[in-house]
């Protein structure tokens, strides 16, 4: 029979066990930070590029001391390419895990649903690559580094119509692709406003592996400079086959979908001379940039991809927040999150506008010797 000593110290003894239990998701004191990405699926080169470019912000950080005292550490969650798996990654960070703040995710429609999860629970997110509009709007605690598809497409035109003095454009497009018809629509306005004149406007099926007789008519129509906002995918063939139809690759510009070594490697020779604008380039001249390189080279042995660069400042600039915050609490960090001004990226130097969208230069790209060298930046408005 049990002594009510014996008794009385086995409470004792479970409650000091549940105390332990109740820390365990953060034994070591770290500020934990959460991120949903593409880890698995048809998006995962997407994900891990992103992580290597967090993880090494991660790495610096830590290296000089944390925040406040402490480590940062970053839970990983692979929403393996779905929108559904997304949402329920964010839910399990922020409810499970009670993270102070998330990074993710690439595409548009999976930070879009864990955008809301992350604004409905009052948590800040900070995604580095989704460019859709609607990613930040009416989302007060959600944030990006990158460039909207709008900007895109406005900076596309400016940069034809005053850098490369062109005043006749043509327009080729995935018409059921949002990326594609939004900044094809982009592009084409900002063109016309600044008295250029588009002379042929052409939208393909998505899918399409033809593109022939669309080419034979843009040729036709007698443009300066063809402007394909379109997947890299897509763009191999097409320029392959325009080629064949006696169309330059210098007549080209694209959107950052170009962004893949895949397109080099499958119509570099082709697109020789062609321009594109992104996020990121290796051999961009800005200081910040250089030093990103060349730690990032040391850490992998290879060069970043702009997906690699993005997710590094994505987590830098929000690492910067949560120092300059009074407390390293949701709410403290949303608010030195929308504070970010002049903030030397390795993308370029940021500051956030009202809509928590980062303003900040754009770069155009050009394909020289099968490879993607800096051309120019222009200013996103």
């Amino acid at each position: 029979m049990r002594t009510r000593r014996s008794f009385t110290l086995a409470l004792l003894g479970l409650a000091a066990t549940s105390l332990a239990g109740a820390g365990c998701g953060n034994k070591s004191n770290d500020i934990q930070v959460g991120a949903f990405l593409s880890l698995s699926g048809s998006d995962a080169t997407f994900g891990t590029d992103t992580r290597d470019g967090i993880e090494l912000a991660v790495e610096q950080l830590n290296a000089e001391g944390g925040i406040k005292g402490k480590k940062v550490k970053v839970l990983y969650e692979d929403d393996k390419s779905t929108t559904q798996e997304a949402s329920q990654k964010v839910r399990q960070l922020i409810d499970r895990d009670k993270v102070v703040a998330i990074l993710g995710e690439v595409a548009s429609s999976r930070t879009i649903a864990g955008g809301l999860i992350a604004n409905t629970s009052k948590v800040p997110l900070v995604t580095p690559s989704s460019t859709a509009v609607e990613v930040t709007q009416g989302r007060e605690y959600v944030f990006r580094v990158c460039f909207t598809d709008e900007q895109q497409g406005k900076v596309a035109a400016r940069f034809v119509r005053n850098d490369l003095k062109k005043a006749k454009a043509g327009v080729f497009y995935a018409a059921q692709d949002t990326y594609s018809s939004g900044l094809a629509k982009s592009f084409r306005d900002e063109f016309k406003k600044l008295g250029g004149e588009v002379v042929v406007d052409k939208g393909y099926q998505k899918g399409e592996s033809n593109f022939r007789t669309y080419l034979s008519e843009l040729k036709g129509a007698g443009p300066d400079v063809i402007f394909v906002p379109n997947y890299y995918n897509e763009m191999v063939l097409i320029a392959r086959q325009a080629k064949e139809a006696g169309i330059a690759g210098s007549m080209f510009v694209g959107g950052d979908g170009w962004d893949s070594s895949n397109l080099v490697e499958g119509a570099g020779k082709e697109l020789e001379g062609a321009y594109f604008t992104n996020h990121y380039a290796p051999d961009v001249p800005w200081p910040n940039s250089k030093k990103f390189l060349e730690s990032f080279r040391t850490k992998y042995k290879h060069d970043p991809s702009s997906l690699a660069a993005q997710g590094y400042d994505a987590a830098a600039v929000l690492f910067d927040a949560m120092k300059r915050a009074p407390e390293v609490t949701p709410e403290e960090i949303r608010k030195a999150l929308a504070a970010t001004k002049d903030f030397p990226g390795a993308t370029g130097t940021l500051s956030m506008d009202a809509n928590r969208n980062a303003n900040k230069p754009i770069v155009v790209v050009q394909i020289k010797d099968k490879k993607f060298t800096y051309a120019s930046q222009v200013m996103a408005e």
